[in-house]
């Protein structure tokens, strides 16, 4: 007997779409197996079947979403107690000058997944994204995409501290990458990175004596938080890359 396989793991090795954007489809109701349409995630199929895609889908884009995140939400899978960034997302939370012509629809985001992380305590610029590419774009192995922070701090520093944290620090027993950490005011600094370790700037900054009291995200790549109010999404619009 032919061992059954998710369909949504068929889709992905037959070409038809990335894993991600199979579980979006069937979720929407747009794929149909053997003219059988299927709307339920984690269905098992014969590896032989016929895989049909709906109109809507053959038109469908995966989508990626852009919030200002605020403090006391946690950007992917929360613990007990805590709340998902991704639950800001609705009709109601989107941004009025949005300027994007896509429809929100609820069953997008059940193929949404974060391409990086903002700390509980951290706010702004959080990308949710249904594109694979954009994902790998962002947060694979080989990422060079740069992320700009604005990080308030208290405390002594020590000598050479802007120094040490352009070039000369390590975490986890391993060198960073060179950053470009500038001082904006007598608390404020401007940090600019090209990895994410886990809490990375506010390690840095203790490792110079300081303690960051505020931490803000405001561009990844190309792409800006500029005036997106806190607890507000818009999409990425069709001329904007990272």
């Amino acid at each position: 007997m032919t061992e059954r396989i998710r369909l949504s793991k068929l889709m992905s090795e037959r070409g038809i779409a990335s894993r991600r954007e199979a579980d979006h489809f069937i979720s929407m109701g747009w794929v149909a197996v053997d003219g059988q349409k299927i709307t339920e995630l984690g269905t098992k199929v014969d590896p032989s079947c016929e895989i049909a895609l709906s109109k809507d889908a053959r038109k469908e884009k995966p989508v990626t979403i852009l919030l200002n995140k605020p403090i006391g939400y946690v950007s992917g899978q929360p613990e007990k107690g805590y709340k998902a960034a991704i639950s800001l997302i609705s009709e109601s939370s989107r941004y009025r000058e949005d300027k994007s012509r896509t429809k929100f629809q609820p069953g997008q985001l059940k193929g949404l997944a974060p391409a990086g992380r903002l700390d509980i305590d951290s706010t702004g610029l959080l990308v949710f994204t249904q594109d694979g590419r954009i994902a790998k774009l962002l947060i694979g192995e080989n990422s060079e995409i740069e992320k700009e922070y604005l990080v308030r701090v208290e405390g002594k520093p020590v000598e050479n501290a802007i120094g040490l944290l352009n070039h000369g620090l390590s975490l986890d027993g391993k060198a960073l990458k060179p950053a470009r950490v500038f001082r904006q005011n007598e608390d404020q600094l401007r940090f600019i990175l090209r990895e994410g370790k886990k809490r990375q700037i506010r390690r840095m900054c203790e490792l110079v004596g300081l303690k960051v009291t505020g931490l803000k995200r405001v561009r990844v790549g190309k792409v800006k938080l500029s005036d997106l109010p806190s607890g507000q999404w818009r999409y990425l619009e069709e001329n904007e890359s990272f």
